[in-house]
């Protein structure tokens, strides 16, 4: 069982591997956005992942307008990410090469996988992470399952919403 992360908290320091460049630091602005969105996602062998990463390619502009940078990473090894985000025709910074121990740092659910035509390795499970200029965790969403992910439209009007109007991060007194 991993620790989840909470909302206002900082997100762990994880850097990975990234696409046509050297590294990607987790939580860091992109670009010229004060604000970063982690996606995560299974890998290559996911279909509902084609689907979803081909929707956040269609709404980053709506998170840029938000001053939300829009990043996704995966465990996939560079091939296995490199043909896939080609394939969908991604432009936002893919990372690949998440390891067990750092999806676990996530507080990610980890999946075997069920077969070798599937994948070869332990894969992460969904996820999406806000951080906001301060580098704290605004919005935090795991899942354990591929089907269950936040809708990406409704996602990018809620942040514009909360940084139009200073909304505070939610979800603080849980424990």
């Amino acid at each position: 069982m991993t620790d989840k992360l909470k909302s206002g908290e900082r997100l762990p320091e994880i850097s990975v591997s990234l696409l046509g460049d050297d590294d990607l630091r987790l939580g860091a602005p992109v670009d010229d956005h004060d604000w970063q969105m982690v996606v995560v996602y299974r890998g290559q062998h996911c279909p509902i992942c084609k689907t979803y990463l081909a929707e956040l390619e269609r709404t980053a502009p709506e998170f840029a307008k938000a001053g939300v940078g829009v990043v996704a990473v995966s465990g996939d090894p560079e091939h296995r990410a490199r043909s896939f985000t080609d394939e969908i025709g991604v432009t936002f910074p893919v990372g690949y090469g998440l390891t067990v121990e750092q999806m676990q740092e996530l507080g990610l659910y980890v999946s075997a996988p069920r077969s070798e035509a599937e994948t070869d390795r332990p894969f992460p499970e969904p996820g999406v992470f806000v951080i906001n200029a301060e580098g704290l965790l605004q919005v935090v969403d795991i899942s354990n399952a591929p089907f269950a992910r936040p809708d990406l439209a409704g996602l990018a009007k809620g942040l514009k919403f909360v940084r139009d109007n200073d909304y505070p991060i939610r979800g603080r007194l849980a424990a």
